[in-house]
């Protein structure tokens, strides 16, 4: 078994090894003044426009996400800032009637029977 294995590995490798490399055209800015023809200047020149709309248009497109998404966490931390105001609020009311009911408790005449 193992033999057939490094024979079937010496018969497909070469082929492997060998195998024309497709390239592939990825998009980007290129240099057109190499381009001898005005056509193919063109075409290039037309290329690289492209490539720099649907570059733009991308950016505009996560950008505007990104303020939609920081508009959102702004809403939501007006709110939380206004509970806090309001919790803020009724803690202060909450010690200024304590404070003046402490004053009423001490400016009150004592008890009768605590005279006694």
């Amino acid at each position: 078994m193992p033999r057939r294995i490094v024979a079937v590995c010496f018969v497909v490798l070469p082929f492997v090894v060998h195998a024309p490399v497709l390239a592939q055209d990825v998009p980007g800015i290129e240099i057109c003044t190499v381009e001898k023809t005005m056509e193919r200047r063109t075409s290039c020149l037309q290329s690289n426009v492209d490539f720099l709309q649907k570059t733009i248009t991308k950016l505009n497109l996560d950008h505007q996400q990104k303020i939609d998404a920081a508009g959102r966490q702004i809403d939501a931390l007006k709110v939380t800032l206004a509970g806090l105001q309001k919790t803020i609020g009724d803690l202060q009311a909450a010690q200024t009637k304590t404070a003046e009911d402490l004053k009423k408790k001490q400016d009150a005449p004592p008890p009768k029977d605590a005279a006694k």
